[in-house]
């Protein structure tokens, strides 16, 4: 089991950027797609975007395609996610998590991730 936290999240305006971090310790996350949610109050969580272990393959919902960008640094243990052109109705809080069940080296919109951060806050102002 690894642990992850993220940080990176805040207040910006809309049309700005942020970049979140999800760091991995305990174990490595090489071996495992990673992928990035967000859930805003009231809502269902929902995926945002995942990539693959070794990031040759990523997915992206529609709602964000063109305006994010996942990314991974195994030798560092840690996932990123650039956010560009935010819009108010990204405001959640982003969660990344581990999937270690993935036997190949592609991702999509399903999984099956079984390791969890605790979320950071992206709150965007108009």
């Amino acid at each position: 089991q690894v642990h992850l936290v993220e940080s990176g999240g805040g207040l910006v305006q809309a049309g700005g950027s942020l970049r979140l971090t999800c760091a991995a310790s305990g174990r490595s996350i090489s071996t495992s797609a990673m992928g990035w949610f967000r859930q805003a109050p009231g809502k269902e969580r929902e995926i945002v975007a995942a990539i693959s272990r070794s990031g040759r393959s990523t997915y992206y919902a529609a709602s964000v395609k063109g305006r994010f960008t996942i990314s991974r640094d195994n030798a560092k243990n840690t996932m990123f996610l650039q956010m560009n052109t935010l819009k108010p109705e990204d405001a959640a809080v982003y969660m990344c998590a581990a999937d270690p069940n993935n036997l190949g080296d592609v991702v999509g919109g399903r999984g099956r991730y079984v390791d969890w951060g605790q979320g950071t806050q992206v709150t965007v102002a108009s």
